[in-house]
């Protein structure tokens, strides 16, 4: 599927900036689930100081605002070509190994006694990906999909918690539980065409699992799924905060206000 992507974010500052430096992971890389037909990023307010490939293997800019602007657009767009592989992306590695994606995060930090009842859905099916899909539907069952109910600082013990989530907090509780059944697990940060809709909200996020023989195979548990030819990935880390498409700082007095414009569509 060829899809086309236009993601903007856009920060208004209510005072001079006296310095910010944002790390933006907005350029997908190509992969056997992708090919990067045209992509171009974009700063207006700001400048891209330096790009590198992260141990994750993410493509990352740093991105600096301008002194004195109060306002910063970084715009990504682009064209890719997707696959649909039953979220398969298969032995594809960058510099982390992976027992680093079996370490536990303080976003993926559950107790014994909150993991247990999903631990036991993952471990009774016959292998990883039957027990991904199961464990899937158990999280939905006790996490319902909400988006008023969490925030991006929420762990995955206190989504359990509150009962509801979003992306971000079902693949958190997701990694969180099969690492303690001693699999590799990451999380994935991209974008996902709906259907009907251009405009949309936010990015998404989806977790993969690394089944031995196969390699890594994702799982979207908000939708219930494995990915398909309407996902397309950005970046991969532990948890969220390795993933995120935008993370940064900033110096200097006053508050700031955040707007992001993203399409997707085919």
């Amino acid at each position: 599927m060829q899809l086309f992507v236009t993601h903007a974010t856009h920060y208004t500052y209510d005072t001079p900036v006296v310095y910010a430096l944002q790390k933006a992971r907005l350029r997908p890389s190509g992969s056997k689930l992708q090919e990067i037909e045209a992509w171009d990023l974009t700063v207006e307010g700001g400048k891209i100081e330096a790009g590198y490939r992260d141990h994750y293997g993410n493509n990352v800019d740093l991105i600096s605002a301008e002194p004195g602007t109060q306002s910063l657009v970084i715009t990504a767009q682009g064209t890719i070509n997707t696959h649909d592989l039953a979220g398969v992306l298969g032995p594809v590695y960058g510099r982390a190994p992976l027992w680093h994606f079996q370490q536990i995060t303080p976003m993926t930090r559950l107790t014994d006694e909150v993991a247990a009842p999903f631990l036991g859905v993952f471990g009774a099916a016959p292998n990883p990906i039957e027990g991904g899909h199961a464990l899937c539907h158990e999280i939905l069952s006790n996490v319902a999909y909400d988006t008023d109910k969490t925030h991006a600082a929420t762990t995955a013990q206190e989504a359990i918690a509150i009962g509801h989530g979003v992306c971000q907090d079902h693949s958190h509780i997701f990694i969180a539980i099969v690492r303690q059944a001693g699999f590799a697990a990451r999380y994935v940060s991209g974008y996902l065409r709906i259907d009907g809709r251009v405009h949309q909200d936010a990015n998404h996020a989806w977790a993969e699992i690394h089944v031995p023989d196969l390699g890594w195979v994702g799982f979207d548990v908000s939708n219930g799924i494995s990915p398909d030819d309407r996902y397309v990935r950005l970046a991969v880390g532990r948890d969220a905060r390795d993933a995120a498409p935008i993370s940064g700082l900033r110096m200097g007095n006053g508050g700031e206000e955040l707007m992001v414009s993203l399409q997707v569509q085919q």
